[in-house]
């Protein structure tokens, strides 16, 4: 086709690269992976291919270029983007909906858990679920496309937005992805799989340039994304960042050498949000669309059309890619298929098996869990997040739930009557009313309204009677950029920032439960006067806020209430939280505020506590040995207070397990130490801990986690006995036999991990997931466990050969509980078959 990038300037483009230094890889065949299911068939039938000629044949230009970009919505139902369709001819508009965790628009949708809670039940039959439960939300709410699933492996505990992927391993992303999209796109919705590729953080994500080796990129990063296409997913969202050198949604070694040639991609390829940097360069490596506008992909296309430096097969190109995936979905049939209605009560049912079925405990000592006899009668809750319900993380990934109870409400319900459950605060996240004696002239800042197209101005002094560092809170009504101007001493506290951290807030602290954002910042105050002056303007629908404070006094009385209730209670459920968004990356892994001196305070005064954690990752505690037991929950959707419950009690047995390595600290881990790796150096930001990401680096280097991949604890035992190992095809065959040796029903997630092969001259990982396997049983039940690891899985990436080279040999095989418990181990032989 006249500007497709083909084959072989595609190696020549990427010998430049390599040549330069770019680090750039050869677009070669992939050894297709079995266990990701089969493959799609390479292009549509000649019928439905005929009816895509036939329509772009109809079309004028300026009708091609508008399926190209994104539009304002005219009816817009609060969807991320929209293009407006051909009309005359029967092509409809798309609308395109944000939806890791659920679908995002202007209206009630089901809470799903976030995508990493999914993956910590290891249950690909779930992923299924979780993808037809949002598939079919979507539809029923208007939308023909989700933005969804984020496949970006977990590489960094600082990502921002590691709680919307799956995990730090890419055989079991991989096989999680695909059974998502097969239950988003049986519904009839599009899955638009992102971000394509290596947006690992967040920081400076729309411009650092991520330099990567071919081997790491093809063994670690892009085995989610292949899987994504063997699946037969729509379209695939182009990440913000550079690749080697070019940005990743203009990359044709990207987009055309490994998506198109080597998979057979053959769906639309669009931008992230404004992630568009050329017209000619980028559609003709392999780019279709342009969101949420059409800098690039609007006029500016229609004229380099016309002045030839873009040959319009080219844009018939992209067109044809986008029809012929609407096509497939019944939209271009003289209207769209009739949409199913929302169905609330099912979504609720799958969001709570699921937020059950992933919750991790972590920890459990001294008889701890669950709360049974006395202990269920007398609860002491501690934090926020136990009186608040924690449902989702911020950004893209937010939804608007039908419901969601809060812990305290579904603890006090399954403790019944006569029981005594109190709640202690512990932590004020929103602060406290600022005394109006404390201002001169005394005025109150609580609940001030602006009326529309108004301004108020207080202009005096506050008097602090000690020195103390005060964290300011300020509550706002409307966009960020006409929240109230705070200054103390002529200082802003509150300065704008331009970013996406300042529109992308989180899901619980930075929104009060009424409804207004939240911003904090704490400052150091001599005792005396100090100039406070706030500046509010009511904009076209007014405005409401508070400014709050909190002291190192007001942080006491918290705890010493915390303590107080503690003490009295038999058993402490307490709640710590960290509130994460796309926008902004974490700062460390340490819980946020003054949450781990609260912690310490009521571990002290009762050692049964249960620290419940809503976190988007992985989290440092200091505190760990202190506590009873610890229940990783992350954030679990609108009916994760009913799932926690459950798991506290009992009702449920806990069954999931990790998917990422959880460090003791910010210094020990395999960013630490070198800003190369993370955040990335002047822009530039190296992989060079290679195929070494999450459990693989933490063996490589003999570095202790707290708690490694796959851990995850139950209310019953489990035996491992009699591993037998075979070969089976080029690929292997583990069997063996698990048995329940505990008193109550339960999930044990039985994974096998595979050692290096002695013939690769390569650095291999000390072991590697090469299956698993989820078994429920009954006490004293025992169940012969079979698991393939597919030659794919037993193969490294040759750079010279540019293919999967298997490697044989004799290969160790363990069989455990995590990456760190191995239970049974065995050596096979691995030969090619025949």
């Amino acid at each position: 086709m006249p500007g497709a990038l083909s084959r072989r300037s595609a190696l020549s483009f990427l010998g430049a690269m390599a040549a330069a230094g770019g680090g750039g890889w050869p677009a070669a065949a992939a050894e297709p992976d079995t266990a990701a299911g089969p493959r799609p068939a390479p292009g549509p039938a000649p019928g439905p291919a005929a009816r895509v000629d036939t329509l772009i044949g109809r079309m004028t230009l300026e009708e091609k270029v508008s399926l190209l970009h994104g539009a304002k919505d005219p009816l817009s139902l609060g969807q991320a983007g929209y293009t407006p369709g051909v009309p005359r001819l029967g092509i409809p508009p798309l609308r395109l909906a944000d939806g890791p965790a659920g679908v995002r628009v202007a209206r009630h949708a089901t809470a799903l858990p976030a995508p990493v809670l999914l993956a910590s039940a290891f249950d690909p039959a779930l992923a299924r679920e979780y993808g037809r439960t949002i598939g079919r939300e979507g539809r029923a709410l208007g939308q023909d496309v989700l933005l969804s699933p984020m496949v970006n492996l977990i590489r960094t505990p600082y990502a921002g937005r590691d709680f919307e992927t799956f995990g730090e391993d890419p055989l079991l992303t991989s096989q999680l992805v695909a059974e998502e999209i097969r239950g988003i796109q049986g519904e009839g919705l599009i899955a638009a799989v992102k971000h394509f590729a290596l947006n690992n953080q967040e920081h400076e994500r729309e411009s650092i340039d991520v330099v990567v080796d071919e081997r790491t990129l093809r063994e670690m990063e892009l085995p989610g994304f292949e899987s994504a296409v063997r699946a037969g997913a729509g379209a695939v969202m182009g990440a913000y960042n550079k690749v080697n050198g070019a940005f990743a949604c203009e990359s044709g070694p990207l987009l055309t050498g490994v998506l198109r040639t080597d998979w057979g991609f053959d769906g639309w390829v669009m931008t992230d949000w404004h992630a568009a940097h050329s017209t000619a360069a980028a559609l003709g490596a392999g780019l279709d669309m342009e969101m949420p506008d059409g800098e690039y992909f609007g006029e500016a296309l229609r004229k380099a059309v016309a002045d030839g430096a873009v040959p319009e097969a080219q844009v018939d190109r992209a067109v044809g890619r986008v029809l012929t995936v609407m096509d497939r979905f019944g939209l271009l049939d003289g209207g769209a298929p009739p949409r199913p209605g929302r169905d609330p009560g099912a979504g609720a049912r799958t969001a709570l098996k699921i937020a059950t079925a992933g919750g991790v405990l972590l920890r459990n000592e001294r008889g701890t869990l669950p709360l049974t006899g006395p202990a269920a009668r007398s609860i002491a809750v501690v934090g926020p997040t136990g009186a608040i319900p924690f449902v989702s993380g911020g950004g893209s990934a937010h939804v608007v739930p039908d419901h969601a109870a809060s812990p305290l409400e579904t603890i006090r319900e399954r403790a019944g009557e006569g029981a005594r459950v109190d709640h202690a605060l512990g932590e004020d996240v929103f602060g406290k009313t600022i005394p109006a004696t404390a201002l001169s002239p005394a005025t109150g800042l609580e609940e001030r309204k602006v009326a529309a197209g108004k301004s108020w101005t207080y202009d005096g002094t506050l008097t602090v009677d000690e020195s103390d560092e005060w964290t300011f809170v300020l509550h706002f009504s409307g966009p960020p950029t006409g929240r109230p101007k705070v200054l103390l001493d002529d200082e802003e506290l509150f300065p704008f920032r331009a970013g996406l951290g300042e529109y992308f807030t989180g899901g619980f602290v930075s929104t009060t439960p009424d409804g207004l954002a939240v911003r904090r910042t704490a400052v150091a105050l001599t005792a005396g006067k100090h100039r406070l002056k706030v500046t509010a303007k009511g904009g076209s629908e007014g405005l409401a806020f508070r400014l709050r404070r909190t002291t190192s006094a007001t942080r006491a009385a918290d705890v010493a209430e915390a303590v107080r209730a503690a003490r009295a209670a038999h058993r402490v459920v307490l709640f710590a939280y960290e509130d994460a968004t796309e926008g902004r990356d974490r700062t460390t892994i340490a819980l946020p505020g003054h949450q781990n001196a609260l912690i310490t305070a009521v571990t002290e005064a009762n050692p049964h506590t249960t620290v419940v954690l809503n976190t988007s990752s992985c989290t440092a505690m200091p505190w760990l040995e202190r506590t009873g037991a610890v229940l990783q929950m992350y954030y679990p959707g609108q009916e994760g207070a009913a799932a926690t419950t459950a798991l506290l009690f009992g009702d449920a047995n806990p069954s999931g397990w990790l998917t990422q390595t959880f460090p003791v600290s910010d210094d020990r881990h395999p960013m630490a130490g070198d800003p190369r790796r993370y955040p990335g150096v002047d822009g530039r930001e190296e992989y060079s801990e290679g195929i070494h990401v999450g459990y693989r680096w933490y063996d490589a280097e003999g570095v202790r986690p707290l708690f490694p991949f796959g851990h995850g604890l139950s209310y019953t035992t489990f035996a491992y006995a009699g591993l037998r190992l075979r070969r089976h095809g080029s690929g292997l065959e583990a069997a063996f036999t698990v048995r329940n040796t505990g008193r109550r029903a339960g999930a044990e997630v039985a994974q096998v991990y595979v050692g290096p092969s002695p013939d690769l001259p390569l650095t291999q990982a000390e072991r590697a997931l090469a299956g698993y396997r989820r078994v429920h049983l009954r006490p004293g039940e025992a169940r012969t466990v079979t698991v393939r690891m597919a030659a794919r899985t037993l193969s490294s990436w040759d750079t010279e050969r540019h293919r999967w080279v298997l490697g044989t040999g004799p290969r160790t095989v363990e069989v455990g509980s995590s990456s760190r418990d191995p239970r049974l181990r065995g050596r096979i032989e691995v030969r090619h078959r025949g």
